[in-house]
Order: C-alpha cells, then structure tokens, then sequence
C-alpha cells in the first residue's frame, strides 16, 4: 500500500493555514484606538482608565521597555451581524512565541471589572453570542511592554533585564484591532482537523487506524469549498464524525488534565510584573471555567494568590467562586515553588507553613501535594518536611531535562534521609506546560516508564512560565481525546483525583533513595553570589529573632512581633522561588532582592537588639549572647554568660618565608605564597594538607556552557584551570593571630585573611573578593590527605552522603552538587570538615598520588563566584565577602556545630544578669533549629529539633519556664495523636536518625 501520508499531511497543513483558520473570522471592522503611556510604575487600573488618551493607529510603534500604556478602544457592532458572535480581536504586536516572555494585556470594561488577559494565544475577547447589532463597544487594555529578553540561540547579553538601563525605545507595533464575525463551525473543522492530522501523524504506518484517518482527513478535505469554507464547514465537520467517534481501546494509557499556569514568580520580568502577570492568567481561566463545564484549573504557590487578593479584589471575588465550585484548584501548598537544594531546614519548613495555612485560612482547603515542576532538583531531606507538614505527595516534572542519565520511573516512592517516604509522579509528557498536541500525548504514553503495573500520568496543561494558562483550545482537543482510538485518554481532574487513582492502582511502586539530583542548571548554586548570601543571612537572623523575641517574651513581657516576623518569613521565602535564589533571574530582580535583603537585615537586627537588651537588663557587665544550637567557650546555647578568657596563639615567621599559627590544638604553616601547605592537628598526630599541595588555593577555570549560562556549568570547564599562587604582599595581622594576603588576576583583586583563634580547632579563611571578570568560575581548594570513598553533605534536617569517585555515569554527572553549611569527610576515627557561612556549590574528588606515597588525596573544593552574561549581563561584579573554616579531626558532630557556629557568631551586650536558655537539651546530637512563640498568639512555646548525626539518640529537653503540658505538632504547630513524655519538668526523647520534632509547649497561667 503506498504511503500517501506525507502528501496528505502537507494538503492539510496549507489548507488550514491559507483557507480554514482565516476563515475562522470570515468579516472584520476596525476598531478606534486610544492610547495613554503611564509615565512611571504601573497606575492603579482607576487611573489608568480615567486617563486622557491619545488616538493611534493600527500599525504604530509602542511601548518602551517595561512601560505601561492604556489602549482604550471603541466601536459600534454592524446591524447586518445580527444573529451572529462577535468577538474583538486585539493584537498588541505578538509575535509567535509563547505567552508570557513579551508583550501582553488585561482588558478592562469602563467600569473597571476585568475581562480576560491577551497574550500570542489569547487575542480575543467576546462581545457578544449572538450580538442584536448596534451594539456599543468600548474596552480599556492595560498593556505591559515587557522587552523580549529570551532568545534561546544564541543567549546575547542585554541591557533590556533591567528598566534603569533598558531605554525608552519603543518595542512594539499596534497590529490589529478588529470587531469580527466568529464562525464557530469553522472553529470547531479547525480542531478537528488538527487533532486528527496529529494523531495520525503519530500512528505507525502500518496500523489501520492511520489509514482510516487519513481517508476521512481527505474527504474532508475535498468538501470544502476554498472559496466559502464558512459555507461547506459543517459538511466537511460531517465527514469526520464517524473517526472521532472511535472509542479508545481498554487498554489505553489514561492522562489526567490539569489546567496550568506556572508562573515563575519572577525570571525575566520582575516581582511587580508577576503580579499583574498573575491577575492576566487567572481572569482567563475564571472566565474558561464559566464558559467549560468539565475544566478545572490548579494555581500553586500562595504568594500569587495574596497578590491576586491584595492587588485586584475584582479578579479575588471570581477566583474565591471558582474555588468554592472545585474548579479552581490551591496546589502544593507552599508559599511559592522555592528551589529545594538552597533553602535552610527552617526556610524549607516555613514554605509548608506559611503556604498550607493560606489556603486553609481562605478557602478550608488543605493541600495533600507538594507541586513543584520546574524546581532544578531536590534536597534529600524533602520529603520527611513534606510528611510534616501533613502532605504526602510530590509532582515534578524537571528531572526529565537531565542530560546524562533518564530516571528509570514515572512514579515511584521517594525515599528521604530519615526513612520516609513520599508518593512521586514525574508526568511522561516532559513538559509542564502541554498543549495538547498530538506529539505529546502520544509521548506521555510512549514515554510512561510504569507500563503495565499503572496507566495513569498527569499532564499540566496551559501556557506557562510566564503564566498565560489554558486555552480554549487546549480544551477543545481534550475534549476530542477523551475516548480517541488510537490516542491515550485525557480528562480534566485535580491534582489530588490524580494521585489518588495513581496510588490506588500502584500500591508497590518502587523506590528511589537519596536526592533527586538534576544532570543540569548545577552553576545556580553559585549564580548571583549576594542573593545567596542574603538568603542565608536572613534565615539565621530570622532564626535569632524569633529565639530572642520569644526568649524575651516569657522571661520579660517582651512584645512578640508577630505581625513584623510573619511578614519578613514571606518576604525571604519568595525570594527563595526557583529563579531568584538560584541567580537565573535578570538584574533588575537580583538589584531589588540586594535592597530587600539589606533593609531585612536591618529590621531583623533592630528586632534581636531589642530583644537582648530587655533581657540583659541594666548594668555595664559584658555578656556573649550564643544564637547556635551548641554550647560556646562556657555561653550555653540559646543563652548569655559573662565571657571566658581565652588562650593565645602564637605567631611566628616560617623558614623560607610565610608565618605559623600555633595554639596548642592546631599548627597552620602559611607558605611564601599565603597558601596553607600544613594544617596539623597536635593531639591526632595527623596532616591534613595532602603532601604536596596547598590549601586555601584560589583557583579560576574559564566557564563558557554550551547553553543557560547563569544556570549551567558544563564539566568540561575543568580542562583548564589556573592556580592563583602570585601574591601582591602577605603581612602579619593586627590581632596576633591571622596573616593577610593580597593578590591581584584579570582585572580583579583578592584579599584573604587566614586566622587562628585561641583554643579552637579551625583555620578561618575570610575572603574578599574585588570581581571583575567575565565567563570565569572561581573556586577555593582544600586538597586533604584523607582517603575516603564518600563525603557528608548537609542538607534540611541532617545530611547525606554522595561517593567521591566516579564508577558510573549517575555519580559522574554530579561534579556540581549543594550543601548547605558543611562538607565533610572521614577515615575511620578522623575526619575534616569545611564549613562556610554563605556557598552552596562545590565539588569533591579523589586522586591516587603516584610521587611515591601511594594515599589518597581527597579534595574539597568551594564555588565562590561566576561571570555569566546571561540574563544578567553584571552578574556578581563588584565587591563580595566570604567566610569559609577548615576544622582538621572533625568527626560528624563537629562539622554540625562548627556550621552552625560560623553562620551565627556571638554577639555582645552590656547589661546586669546572665540568660539563661528558654529551652536546653542535653545531647549535641539533638539540634534546635528554631525557638519561637506559636503562630495563633496563644504565647506557646514552640520548639523544632532534629537529630543531626544520623544515628539513634536518647536526650532530654529541659524549659526554663512553668510549662502546662508538651505536644507533639505538625509543622503547622497542629497536635499529633502521640504524645512526648513529659514528667511535668524534663522531655524525654527518643529519636530516630534525622528524626525531626515539633514540640508546643503550653505555658502554664
């Protein structure tokens, strides 16, 4: 049988795109249009529709970058459309690409009520079904010029990422404002035709389901008339009833539709568009809910619903009836889809919190899901927070753009660091942004890993990341594929509906252990070095606030500031959404996030030095305030003391140039070159510089990816790496204990400060950095003479281990990998840690040396800075601070505390009286990550805590207060049915490896 299907399909192609889709508005007049460019920031939608325009024409040029212009357009329906639907079409200037990444609209009626949002997919706006003619029209258009910033090939530089250096040329020219005569018959051959064109497309060649489209597609074809395709739509519409009404077979892979958006909170536009992106997006998918029965709509991320509430109640008060009929669906419940790698145990708990109680306080709906598409990875400690916060789902669909090695299942159980275990879909349809093309959902049931133990998958379907959402298209073909021959089955269904089909046919799924690792995007744990260092300050100044203000509260009367600390707690949580604390946004976003994070800083300050005053009392004694989890120098944790006398440490000159350190623990030789070539540790007998070599070694590659250049680093940029060993002076310092060292490169300037403190057993590494480089990756080298097979990465609530050779390709793909404040390895019975204070990326290797002495080098290596060019054209030039320790016979306890404690250093108050903590526990392997007042104001103390050196442990938690009674919680502070043993002073614990705990303890009245 000859294959005809190419000639067919390329007949289709043109007579849709030539005859059938135009036809689709078979008459058209012009509107009149106005226009008026908002001078500033966006205007209130009142004074943007009050505004004086000025006439335009079809055809002018718009819009600076990121300008707004209100278009006020006006017109009459013709009395000879009578009986007919009308719509206008209104095209600002699109081009083809998707929604969201360039101009788009909200269409406002005089009255100020929104009507729907236009993008490239969205143009239309109906006037009338069926109009009486006559009708007056009259339409405002809030019209953002947001500059194309994504041109995938190739990624060029810009200055269009922020407004203060963007211009004022214009980006857009007006293309048509039309009434127009919709045909819905002709609609209705469009879809049909496509639908058929692609599933036939996808069929092999051999089956007879194919051949059967392909006739009916030519019979169709040959009915209509060219020439008045209006006319003949309905007969050639008749020619394919027969094949779409073909029911699928029993067997076929069955797609839940959901309805979807996703809106990166910011990326190439910044926070004060998304907003307005948001109101655009969910007043199109309020009004595809009226005008569609069966679709339902899922929004995640909190944050976007309170800027829908706050920012247009008008938009609000339709959501909140679309959420009251269960066709707008609160997904994930996190205040926004965060990156999961970076963000501390605290920060990762308080995106649960903060999320799921927004949706309960507005709605009475609580999320069973963590939704979370296109987060670039995930920490291994996900999912026992996920657990806690009364979830147990997990949807990603990201995993798939990794480029080494596919993921073996679709859905699985994912199995986190203290054993549990969260039911995980990854959508086969690789995209969370379907369109319900043919192409993808003959992939999505191709592609589906779980064939023949499950048939259910999950496609989110809608224009995304710029938002934009579902068309009504997209709903036609669902519709179309409900019950195809040939297709799998598409159905509109909650993401909860979802999972719990999925779990019901798949109860032994199999399971993955340990990260979900991205193969991609691993430069966004270094990108944008002052945002990732304002998020990490931040949370350990929110975790200082809350400590002393609840401290304070109960000992003193302190005012709890509730309101200012909730407020601050959402501020930091969006600004650790996936492309913000990753550094894959443009300047504009990274600019503000420094301002942001600068004034938090000064409140959360304000609020602590408050706090710490109240309790310090009067007097002129010096007292340490000691903020970590562990006790420091005799301050207990959690508490103030009168400070300890320290030891010394000796400095001299070292033969052949350079200085020891020497304080009885710890003997640091600092070579001619301020390099470390010896970090002994007296008491174990033991090197920790490997022979050889240097540590505190700077090095620069060249970092030059092959694509996404703020998010990738490509492995091959290790093929060449340049050791900066020059030095411009190295001079003793001014305390006696530390040694400075200047050096210059490129064009940018280094200055390190290497300091030994009396009786502590780490080299601090305080570095400075003056960067002004381009497409180069700076890196920090501990090459130690430890032989080990693995090393412990920190991560949420504890840690887990990652090999440090490369025996297959899952574990060689993972050169850039995350921790948050340590990296630590270990031979049996001593080990070293590198602890830092603001980096997250970094790389572990292993050599054998061949110089005679046959140990291992294992090498830690800290990422420090980038250069990129792309969205940001700046990225990370200018001044930058990093504090970095190596703590030699660390065992894995050691590494916690010192983590804790370079992120937290004392601070010293002048008052009368000691503090004693509001809450103490007795095993160092039980860490406090937060002390606080509960979140309803009953003034409980709450108080989080997990095991951290991933063993078994017995401990006692002890209050310094009159308690009532203690409560196990939910990270939502809601009881759980078991209950802790309290003997009326005293806790007694009995936990699990990593095991995480939220204790409220009631005061007693």
């Amino acid at each position: 049988m000859h294959d005809d299907r190419s000639l067919v399909e390329a007949r289709l192609k043109r007579v849709l795109d030539e005859r059938v889709r135009p036809a689709v508005y078979p008459e058209s007049v012009p509107l009149e249009v106005a226009v008026w460019h908002a001078p500033g920031e966006p205007v209130p939608v009142a004074e943007g529709i009050a505004a004086e325009p000025e006439p335009i024409e079809v055809g002018a040029r718009w819009g600076a970058p990121w300008g707004t212009s209100w278009f006020r357009v006006t017109g009459t329906v013709p009395e000879e459309w009578a009986g007919q639907t009308v719509e206008a079409l209104l095209d600002l200037g699109f081009d083809e690409n998707m929604p969201g990444f360039q101009c788009e609209g909200l269409v406002y009626r005089p009255d100020g009520t929104p009507v729907k949002g236009l993008n490239p997919r969205n143009q239309w706006v109906r006037i009338g079904a069926p109009v009486a003619g006559g009708e007056q029209v009259r339409l405002h258009i809030e019209a953002a010029s947001n500059p194309v910033i994504l041109d995938y090939h190739p990624f060029l530089p810009t200055q269009l990422g922020d407004k203060e250096t963007a211009g004022s040329e214009p980006q857009y020219t007006l293309t048509r404002m039309d009434l127009a005569v919709f045909d819905e018959t002709v609609w209705q051959l469009v879809l049909d035709l496509e639908v058929l064109g692609e599933l036939m497309a996808e069929l092999p060649v051999e089956s007879a389901r194919r051949w059967e489209i392909l006739r009916a597609v030519e019979k169709a074809l040959d009915s209509i008339d060219l020439q008045d395709v209006g006319g003949t739509a309905a007969r050639a519409r008749s020619r394919l009833t027969r094949v779409l009404a073909a029911p699928a077979v029993p067997s076929a892979h069955r797609i839940s539709a959901v309805g979807h958006a996703h809106i990166d909170s910011a990326w190439l536009w910044p926070l004060r568009e998304t907003v307005r992106k948001v109101a655009r997006t969910t007043s199109n998918m309020t009004a595809l809910i009226e005008d569609e029965p069966d679709f339902v709509f899922a929004m995640s991320q909190a944050q976007q619903w309170a800027w829908v509430k706050e920012h247009r109640p008008e938009v609000w008060a339709r959501v909140k009836k679309a959420v009251a009929d269960g066709r707008f669906v609160p997904a994930g419940g996190m205040w926004v889809e965060s990156d999961t790698n970076m963000p501390g145990s605290e920060a990762m708990a308080r995106q649960f919190v903060h999320g799921k109680r927004f949706f309960l306080d507005e709605f009475g709906i609580e999320n069973d899901e963590a939704w979370l598409p296109d987060t670039f990875g995930f920490a291994a400690g996900l999912p026992q927070i996920i657990r806690a916060a009364g979830a147990k789902w997990l949807l990603t669909q990201k995993i798939s753009w990794s480029q080494t090695n596919k993921f073996p299942h679709h859905t699985f159980q994912w199995e986190g660091i203290d054993g549990t275990r969260i039911f995980t879909h990854f959508p086969p349809v690789d995209t969370y942004n379907c369109s319900m093309k043919g192409s993808e959902i003959a992939h999505a049931a191709r592609n589906f890993k779980d064939k023949g133990v499950a048939r259910h998958s999950l496609a989110p379907t809608g224009w995304g990341d710029g938002g934009g959402g579902t068309t009504r298209e997209m709903v036609a073909k669902a519709a179309r594929l409900r019950d195809l021959e040939g297709s799998a089955t598409v159905v509109w269904e909650t993401p909860a509906a979802f999972f719990r089909k999925a779990e019901a046919e798949y109860p032994d799924p199999p399971v993955w252990v340990g990260e979900l690792y991205l193969e991609l995007h691993r430069a966004t744990l270094t990108s944008q070095a002052k945002t990732k260092q304002g998020n990490r300050r931040s949370e350990h100044l929110l975790r200082e606030a809350e400590l002393w203000a609840a401290t304070a509260a109960v000992r003193t009367g302190f005012p709890y500031p509730y309101a200012e600390l909730d407020r601050i707690w959402k501020t930091v949580l969006l600004h650790q959404f996936h492309d913000i604390l990753p550094g894959s946004s443009i300047a504009w976003v990274h600019r503000e996030a420094r301002a942001t994070y600068e004034r938090l800083a000064g409140e959360l300050n304000a609020i602590i030095e408050s706090a710490q005053r109240a309790l310090a009392g009067e007097g002129g004694t010096a007292l340490v305030f000691n903020s970590a989890p562990h006790a420091r120098e005799g301050v207990p944790a959690g508490g103030a003391r009168i400070p300890v006398p320290e030891g010394r440490t000796a400095r001299t000159e070292r033969p052949g140039g350079g200085f020891v350190l020497d304080n009885g623990l710890l003997r640091i030789e600092i070579d001619a070159r301020g390099l470390v070539v010896s970090a002994y540790d007296i008491e174990a007998d033991r090197e920790t510089v490997a022979p050889g070599t240097a540590a505190g070694l700077l090095q620069l590659h060249p970092d030059f990816p092959n694509m996404w250049d703020a998010w990738d680093v490509d492995e091959f940029y290790r093929h060449t790496v340049t050791d900066l060993t020059d030095v411009d002076e190295i001079t003793p310092g001014d305390d006696g204990t530390s040694v400075r060292i200047v050096r210059s490169f490129g064009a940018s300037r280094v200055t390190q400060v290497l300091s030994l403190a009396p009786g502590e057993r780490r080299l601090l590494l305080d570095t400075e950095v003056d960067w002004h480089e381009t497409e180069k990756f700076l890196k920090l080298a501990f090459p130690l003479d430890v032989h080990a097979e693995r090393y412990a990465s920190e991560t949420q609530f504890g840690h887990f281990h990652r090999p440090t050779h490369t025996n297959t390709s899952w574990e060689a793909a993972k050169f850039e990998a995350c921790n948050h404040r340590f990296v630590h390895v270990e031979e049996p019975g001593w080990g070293v840690c590198v602890v830092n204070d603001s980096t997250y990326g970094h790389d572990v290797t292993r050599t054998v040396r061949t110089d005679g002495d046959r140990g291992t080098t294992t090498t830690v290596r800290v990422s420090l800075l980038r250069a990129p060019r792309f969205p940001d054209p700046e990225t990370d030039q200018g001044a930058h601070r990093f504090r970095h320790a190596l703590v030699p016979g660390a065992g894995i306890g050691d590494a916690v505390r010192e983590g804790w404690r370079i992120n937290l250093p004392e601070r010293r108050v002048t008052g009368g009286a000691e503090v004693a903590p509001l809450v103490a526990v007795d095993q160092d392997a039980v860490v406090v990550t937060a002390v606080k007042l509960a979140d309803d104001g009953s003034g409980d103390v709450v108080v989080r805590l997990h095991e951290a050196h991933g063993g078994r442990v017995r401990a006692t938690l002890t209050p310094n207060f009159e308690v009532a009674d203690v409560a196990a919680t939910d990270l939502l502070e809601r009881p759980l049915p078991e209950a802790p043993a309290y003997d009326g002073a005293r806790v007694a614990l009995r936990l699990r490896p990593f095991e995480l705990v939220t204790l409220r303890l009631r005061r007693a009245s």
